[in-house]
């Protein structure tokens, strides 16, 4: 994960100069419960069989955590620096046998199953909109997604590694009702012809001070790839509760 380390690096370094640029630094804390809506898996992905992590087997709820960290200067100038690890367990008997990376899996035997898709995120936004009721940033988003899909069985055990860069758009929409309370949209997301990704919150924020946010809201984190070495398309939802600082 060396890119991830040097984005990190680089993060920290622009916020120990955030005072050359009249930067506001913050920090941000999200955590919650993940629940699997659906994730179907076929590895390879032309020849593997298709099976789902939910509906074959019983995914877990989790509880969940991202950490983010940046700063704006100049008021409509923001960075940051996501981290968003996920990791999600399945088990169960499928009535069929599964042929996953290239291991068959004998149908009605206990399956041990690990969904892990860690983001690393770097982030610029321009607000377009900065007006006392409502403000809009557009900007951009580079990912480096660390995932894995692992089977275990007594007997046998598989996985399916991949590190990878993605290229994201990213927005915001902060509607302020009154001067503590607000609706925020953010996330980010692409479609193309290899895959799509899907990363939006939806969540009511109450200002508690000047330095202090609060926020409830719902998560989607929705997407995948279809190519010879993978198909794999998954649906998360997220029960939301964030805290962000402001220095």
């Amino acid at each position: 994960m060396r890119n991830s380390y040097l984005i990190i690096c680089f993060i920290i370094s622009l916020l120990l100069h955030a005072p050359m640029l009249r930067a506001q630094a913050f920090i941000d804390l999200e955590t919650g419960a993940v629940i699997t809506g659906y994730n179907n898996v076929r590895i390879p992905g032309n020849a593997g069989t298709l099976f789902s992590l939910k509906n074959d087997l019983n995914a877990q709820t989790n509880a969940f955590f991202r950490l983010r960290a940046g700063y704006t200067f100049r008021q409509r100038h923001t960075f940051f620096l996501l981290y968003a690890p996920l990791n999600v367990k399945s088990e169960g008997m499928a009535d069929r046998v599964i042929d996953f990376q290239g291991i068959s899996f004998p149908a009605n035997r206990m399956i041990d199953a690990t969904y892990k898709f860690n983001s690393y995120r770097l982030t610029y936004r321009y607000d377009i909109i900065q007006r006392s009721k409502f403000e809009l940033g557009l900007g951009f988003t580079a990912k480096i997604r660390d995932a894995e899909i692992a089977l275990r069985s007594q007997e046998l055990t598989a996985s399916k590694t991949n590190v990878g860069f993605v290229p994201i758009i990213h927005f915001r929409l902060n509607w302020k009702m009154n001067e503590k309370f607000a609706w925020l949209l953010e996330g980010d997301a692409l479609a193309a012809p290899q895959g799509r990704a899907e990363d939006v919150l939806l969540a009511a924020a109450y200002q508690y001070s000047d330095h202090l946010m609060l926020r409830l809201g719902y998560r989607i984190l929705e997407g995948g790839a279809d190519n010879r070495t993978v198909y794999n398309f998954s649906l998360f939802h997220y029960a939301s509760l964030g805290i962000a600082y402001t220095f």
